[in-house]
């Protein structure tokens, strides 16, 4: 993986709420339009970043997220490019089924537990988190002298910090977070200002 590991730090932010994630439903590649509160978690997200010296967004083709990065690029005037790199995980046969549900039925807990009963069907975990860091390592390096904000998903950010950090992190909807290289390692911080 360490070819793969960014150059420096970066930014990460989970698109705005969707009515399935609110029902608490595999979403994946599912198109799914932002709620009202997505919206609004949009909008705050843009007010956040004002300050946080953001200068080129780069955001999944998944409504949900392009259109949380458009909300945030507008309101903090940098340029916006969709790229497939980021998409969310294709979670295969559990795609509109229940989060909860699965994770009781298979007696799991966690993250790490979750990434465990993964469907044969959807987009390996690994392959995914190889695929997002790829991404961005590759928007960092094209852009040596710009702060980078992907808007993305839950899933992606967790698979970019398990690999990068070895954990998972609680990532709420429209919270951005900095992937901070420190040293040799790696942190995830989330951003205020």
């Amino acid at each position: 993986m360490s070819a793969l590991t960014p150059s420096r730090s970066f930014c990460g932010l989970r698109h705005g709420a969707t009515d399935w994630n609110r029902q608490g439903l595999f979403q994946g590649r599912t198109d799914n339009p932002l709620n009202e509160d997505g919206l609004k978690q949009a909008h705050e997200a843009a007010d956040l970043l004002r300050g946080a010296g953001v200068s080129r967004i780069v955001a999944s083709p998944l409504v949900r997220a392009a259109k949380t990065a458009e909300i945030i690029a507008e309101a903090i005037s940098v340029p916006l490019t969709i790229d497939a790199g980021i998409i969310e995980f294709d979670f295969g046969s559990f795609e509109g089924l229940p989060v909860r549900d699965l994770m009781i039925k298979h007696g799991v807990t966690s993250a790490t537990g979750l990434v465990s009963i993964l469907p044969a069907d959807g987009e390996n975990w690994d392959a995914m988190a190889e695929r997002s860091l790829r991404c961005v390592a590759g928007w960092l390096d094209r852009y040596p002298g710009d702060h980078l904000l992907f808007v993305c998903h839950d899933a992606v950010m967790q698979g970019m910090a398990n690999a990068l950090t070895g954990s998972y992190f609680k990532n709420s909807h429209g919270t951005p977070f900095r992937y901070a290289r420190d040293g040799a390692g790696w942190r995830i911080e989330q951003i205020v200002t």
